[in-house]
């Protein structure tokens, strides 16, 4: 077994000060998020652009290669060296990956915003997986949508990037953000990586997005052991075929004590009396008459 991969710290401004009018022609100064173009090369082979905010970036490219089955483990790296002058990743391999040029041939273009395509093959891979036996109360889900409220992130100081965290039960494990949901999960999945067995086989994983549950998120989620997935947003229809193929937990809609279960309802331990009172509608009102 080789050593884990050695990793450049490259990590870039989050933000830059622009200069706006505003509605009533005054001028002010605002922060927007960066955005930067990641050419990763394999072994000195060009193997996708990614479009980043370069909070993490050689996390990013370690899980993406993960997330695409490139790799099986990150001690099949040597060396991930980031230079942001040129905009390029430079992954350096052991043994090299076999048939990269059969296996990246075939893509599956995805609804994620910025580079968001996935390798043919994962769909293929869905029947492989196996999900631990695990499960989330609803103190638990509304202490992480808290945590999440709470976090300080680019979204609260620059707006237009999506933010996931990493939960082990109600705490924290891990947050990023970035200009695509699909980076931030790569991204995470690249610091599990790094991390070992004891996460990797952590029963009570819970990931949290801000992002809409496409196929692609379930599909990575699912890849990294998580069984139960929590969105500020809802789910696809391939998202959600997917989460009940694998009996994935996926919550949406999760903002303050309101959400809505769309698959593995047996994953969540529901605590009813925590929601408060139900909110009387008009349509609550017409069908009382």
């Amino acid at each position: 077994m080789h050593s884990l991969p050695r990793l450049t710290q490259a990590a870039a401004p989050l933000t830059r000060e622009v200069s706006v009018v505003n509605e009533f022609g005054e001028t002010e100064t605002l922060s927007i998020p960066g955005e930067r173009a990641l050419t990763v090369y394999v072994d000195k082979r060009e193997l996708v652009t990614l479009m980043t905010l370069g909070a993490r970036p050689e996390l990013l490219v370690l899980g993406y290669l993960l997330n695409q089955r490139l790799i099986d483990h990150v001690s099949a790296v040597e060396s991930v060296t980031v230079d942001w002058e040129v905009g390029a990743a430079a992954v350096r391999t052991h043994a090299g990956v076999a048939d990269i040029e059969a296996r990246t041939a075939r893509r599956v273009v995805t609804t994620g915003c910025g580079q968001g395509s996935v390798f043919g093959d994962l769909m293929a891979e869905l029947d492989r997986l196996r999900l631990p036996d695990a499960a989330i109360t609803q103190a638990q889900l509304y202490a992480i949508v808290n945590t999440m409220r709470l976090q300080d992130s680019t979204y609260k100081s620059s707006g237009s990037v999506h933010g996931c965290a990493l939960f082990r039960g109600e705490h924290m494990a891990f947050f990023v953000e970035d200009v695509g949901r699909h980076n931030a999960v790569d991204t995470i999945a690249g610091w599990m990586g790094l991390q070992g067995e004891p996460m990797a086989s952590a029963p009570d994983k819970v990931f949290y997005t801000t992002g809409r549950l496409t196929s692609e998120m379930v599909i990575k989620a699912a890849q990294m052991g998580v069984p139960v997935v929590i969105s500020r947003s809802g789910i696809t229809e391939m998202g959600l075929q997917v989460a009940r193929h694998v009996g994935l937990c996926a919550i949406g809609r999760a903002t303050n004590r309101r959400f809505v279960c769309y698959s593995a309802p047996e994953r969540l331990r529901l605590q009813p009396e925590l929601a408060g009172p139900r909110l009387r509608t008009p349509a609550d009102s017409l069908a009382s008459v």
